[in-house]
């Protein structure tokens, strides 16, 4: 196996994947290094991922990313297939959150999404809204240029290469150590030791501790713990069922098949780790949709938790350290990962290869106040 290489990527999920494809896209000659710690790469927060390419998701700072990655999943490159199943959002609110829906509406408003109402007339023919008790279904707000994404497509897609330049996909190689001589990176790993001239940092929940081991300072990256249960239902959810959710962000639920994926929202914090379900979280969240809802729950059929990673401004961080020679970060893409991938894979390869990126890249710069300074 070849051990040294132009770029090492820290981290195979969906940021370093898009990365390693987007840098192939633009540079096929470069020597590309995946490594990932597990024994298969997507195996944390990716593989967990329930995403939908939603416009507003993520706030005003993020809906630029999610629009410039709009036309990669509407017309994916070869070797990627469909990504995309149009499934519009329908927002609701509940009786004990009146004006939840106006505060949701300004902020579409900011980002310039598409939007429209729903009355109570309106609501109750929709067969999402046959669902919902009267008191949750006095209006809504459908934002309709939402999608299903295909998200091991998508992974697996990136993973492909771009043509025939493919990054070298290495697992099982947690890093244990990394020096910097002579302008390249020495990575030791379980799986051995590599070298490259650049380091790419996209550990997600771990990237923090990964810098510490490269002498940077930290972001003060904060994991949250999201969870997904899913249920079995009477009657079962219509199959052109919308992705419905709260505005008070107490509850979402969208179907899959013959089930329901219901999940409370939740962002609690933990640690980097292989997070697991809480049963209080699971029980919260179903008395909450038992509440909202018609339906009964015949049983919870599975469920899981993964781990969404943020800076403290919510923003991501891409971009070279100031202070690390040769460190970039691709971090912090906290639940807006996989709808944001492809341009902030074309950003990151850009700052990479030193070109202009087609989005500014300022807002998401590693060295930026905000993020620096509470450290």
């Amino acid at each position: 196996m070849t051990t040294d290489f132009d770029i090492a990527i820290i981290g195979a999920g969906i940021a370093g994947a898009s990365t390693a494809w987007a840098l192939l896209e633009g540079a096929p000659n470069l020597r590309i290094a995946l490594i990932e710690m597990e024994e298969r790469p997507g195996y944390h927060t990716t593989g967990r991922s329930a995403a939908v390419w939603v416009e507003s998701y993520g706030g005003p700072g993020i809906v630029p990313l999610s629009k410039a990655s709009r036309a990669f999943f509407g017309a994916p490159p070869e070797g990627f297939g469909t990504l995309l199943e149009h499934r519009p959002d329908l927002f609701i609110e509940g009786p004990d959150d009146q004006g939840g829906l106006d505060r949701l509406a300004a902020e579409l408003d900011s980002g310039g999404v598409a939007y429209h109402w729903l009355d109570a007339d309106q609501m109750a023919a929709l067969p999402t809204g046959a669902m919902l008790r009267p008191e949750w279904r006095r209006r809504g707000l459908v934002e309709p240029d939402c999608h299903d994404i295909d998200v091991a497509g998508l992974h697996q897609g990136f993973l492909r290469g771009c043509g025939d330049a493919r990054p070298t996909l290495i697992c099982n190689a947690e890093v244990t150590a990394l020096d910097r001589q002579g302008g390249r990176w020495r990575i030791a790993t379980k799986a051995g030791d590599f070298t490259a001239a650049t380091l790419v940092n996209a550990a997600g929940a771990w990237a923090d501790g990964l810098a510490a081991l490269a002498g940077a300072r930290p972001r003060g990256l904060m994991p949250l713990r999201r969870t997904m249960a899913v249920l079995r239902i009477d009657p079962p959810p219509p199959a052109d069922m919308m992705v419905v959710m709260d505005a008070a962000e107490q509850f979402y639920f969208k179907p899959d098949g013959s089930r329901l994926w219901l999940s409370p929202h939740d962002e609690i914090p933990d640690v980097p780790h292989d997070v697991r379900p809480d049963e209080m979280d699971l029980a919260i969240v179903i008395d909450r949709f038992e509440q909202a809802t018609t339906v009964q729950v015949k049983r919870l059929e599975s469920s899981w938790a993964g781990l969404r990673t943020f800076a403290p401004d919510r923003l991501p961080i891409f971009g070279f350290d100031s202070a690390a020679d040769g460190l970039f970060w691709c971090a912090g893409q906290g639940g807006f990962g996989i709808q944001t991938a492809p341009a902030a894979g074309r950003m990151c390869a850009a700052l990479l290869l030193g070109n202009s990126p087609a989005l500014d890249p300022a807002p998401y710069a590693a060295s930026r106040t905000g993020i620096l300074g509470q450290v």
